[in-house]
């Protein structure tokens, strides 16, 4: 019987910030509670994730009865603030439960954690009545949420955003099309990002507004389900927007502040990435582990050939410095210290090159094996590549990274 997160939940959140203040420093300790909230998540990755992760991978159906299970056992929206009626996580404590359930299927996840991108805009900028209305509806019910800024020619250059919306009185009339946007067609409501401003001229901070958007609103269609090379199971889709009225009353923060938002939301939502990444490693780890004792060559396990041996060490390293690049992520996070973007980025940079590193060597020490869609191995090394391209690519990660190391510098030199 799995335990009800809830129930753990209440004493966790002062514990953690009883030790991870500025003050006591960073502490790897997890209290009791955090512990019982990590091994909810694993059991559930084990007994429900795990064994329907080839069915999901090779239908690409949307695995509603996982998610109905997983909001049912509070295992979804926990970063919801309390005073909206959610559990208020903190990112540390979000991430010990992404981990878990990327060791089970990271595509899984995504249709059970994607939801958080497209809410947390709404946490960070939402007035009450929209926190109570949006945010509330998902802690009642599992219904989703969906993050529309990605179009089909901009990605990493949010800037070049072409959806427009124009005001009309009390309300925004919104045109355009979002791509590879995550829950596309299975999401209640929608966080657009769009263009208010129609000089060219006009810089991105003040160009953009954001906006939540109901999916059954006319005039919202969208696309068919893409057959991606991994995380199959999730939901992702184009989404057309033709002459949508939206109330003004669905404006975050005020017109202009969309760009703000759009960035703001990355440093809360890239140490999961990461997190997701670093439970994919473990997993192919894992699978590596048991598969090179159990496969003998020259009348030995492969894991006594100093080959084989060698490559696992090297996962093993990658799993745990990438662990800690997201739990020291989450701590300048919570802390909401200076550095907590470029941090954010470390984490989500280095897990994704050591997820699809250490993935691509599982494959490896499978052999002929590995290749194969019989064994899982293979499963996570497609899986592996979008960390390397979603939420920021890992290049679009080191120009953050280097931006904040720049900057650090020139103020050390004046």
């Amino acid at each position: 019987m799995l335990r009800n997160l809830k129930k753990i939940v209440p004493q966790v959140t002062e514990q953690w910030r009883a030790y991870s203040t500025p003050a006591s420093g960073f502490s790897l300790k997890l209290t009791n509670e955090q512990r019982d909230i990590q091994e909810l998540a694993r059991k559930f990755a084990r007994e429900e994730i795990a064994p329907a992760a080839a069915h999901h991978d090779r239908t690409g159906e949307f695995p509603w009865d996982i998610v109905k299970k997983a909001h049912s056992i509070g295992l979804m929206n926990g970063h919801i603030p309390q005073d909206v009626g959610g559990m208020g996580l903190n990112a540390f404590d979000s991430c010990l439960v992404t981990e878990e359930l990327a060791w089970g299927c990271t595509g899984i996840l995504l249709a059970i954690e994607g939801t958080c991108l497209g809410q947390t805009p709404v946490v960070l900028a939402g007035n009450a009545e929209q926190k109570k209305k949006y945010l509330g509806r998902l802690l009642e019910e599992p219904l989703l949420a969906a993050y529309c800024v990605t179009e089909p020619g901009t990605g990493s250059d949010v800037s070049g955003i072409k959806t427009k919306a124009e005001k009309k009185g009390d309300e925004y009339i919104i045109n355009g099309q979002k791509m590879w946007i995550t829950n596309g067609g299975v999401a209640n409501w929608y966080f657009v990002l769009a263009r208010t401003n129609p000089d060219p001229k006009s810089p991105a901070s003040k160009a953009f507004t954001a906006f939540i958007v109901d999916r059954d609103t006319p005039g919202i269609t969208p696309g068919r389900k893409e057959i991606n090379m991994g995380q199959r199971a999730s939901d992702t889709r184009g989404v057309t927007f033709e002459d949508v009225r939206v109330p003004k009353e669905n404006v975050l923060m005020g017109e202009g502040a969309g760009f703000k938002i759009a960035m703001l939301t990355f440093d809360k939502t890239r140490p999961p990435v990461a997190a997701g990444a670093v439970g994919l490693a473990q997993r192919a780890m894992d699978e590596a582990t048991k598969y090179a004792l159990e496969r003998k060559t020259f009348g030995v396990p492969i894991a006594h050939h100093q080959a084989v041996a060698f490559m696992l060490a090297e996962m093993a390293m990658g799993v745990e410095l990438g662990r800690l690049s997201w739990q020291k992520a989450c701590f300048e996070v919570d802390n909401k210290t200076p550095k907590k973007s470029m941090f954010a980025s470390i984490a989500k940079c280095f897990a994704s090159d050591m997820a699809n590193k250490v993935a691509s060597d599982a494959v490896q020490v499978f052999g002929g094996n590995g290749f194969n869609s019989e064994y899982p191995v293979e499963k996570l090394m497609r899986d592996a590549k979008i960390y390397q391209i979603y939420e920021g690519t890992s290049q679009i990660q080191r120009l953050v990274i280097s931006r904040e190391l720049i900057e650090a510098a020139k103020k050390g030199l004046q």
